[in-house]
């Protein structure tokens, strides 16, 4: 299944240039450019991504997966769907980039409590600093972060710093698989 996501990715979701023409959301300026929604929203891609996200947490004790909308929001649903298919349902939740201003106001929709145990999911990491944020606001929750599941680790020193808020990360590609496939056709 990784084959075949990696496979996906390069048909879909990942640019390279010989020169750093694709502006990130830092600012900077760089030769990769990884776009996973075209990947995790064709129904190939989310049945793979659901499948081996599902695959990491599995046995992690977790009663929910989720982060930051809108990148974490398919992979979230795509690893409950898969989690149900198997008999062991993991709830799916999404964390604002705002807080509501209505009704309950909350970080996360889900149906969640404080206390439980969750996966932080990043469609991409470059410096760490969504998956940060949605690590913080879960705890803010009152969530327990046992795992953080990255679909695309662009190898630019984000897993560090992820690593200082949770120390169990799985990274499904990396940048390094996708330029090996794109080299090898």
């Amino acid at each position: 299944m990784k084959n075949e996501l990696i496979q996906l990715f390069c048909q879909k979701s990942f640019k390279y240039s010989q020169e750093p023409v694709f502006k990130l959301v830092s600012g900077r300026m760089s030769h990769y450019y990884v776009n996973c929604k075209p990947t995790t929203l064709s129904p190939r891609g989310m049945f793979l991504a659901g499948h081996l996200i599902y695959d990491a947490i599995k046995n992690a004790g977790v009663s929910g997966a989720g982060g930051l909308t809108f990148g974490a929001d398919p992979l979230a649903m795509a690893t409950a769907f898969v989690s149900e298919m198997m008999h062991n349902p993991i709830q799916a939740f999404s964390i604002r980039k705002t807080q509501k201003d209505h009704g309950m106001i909350r970080w996360i929709e889900g149906d969640l409590q404080p206390g439980d145990r969750v996966a932080i999911l990043e469609d991409v990491v470059t410096t760490g600093g969504s998956t940060i944020k949605a690590i913080e606001r879960a705890r803010n929750e009152g969530m327990e972060v046992v795992r953080v599941v990255v679909l695309v680790d662009r190898q630019e020193g984000g897993l560090e710093m992820i690593r200082e808020q949770v120390k169990d990360i799985d990274v499904i590609v990396t940048r390094e698989d996708l330029l090996q496939r794109m080299k090898t056709g």
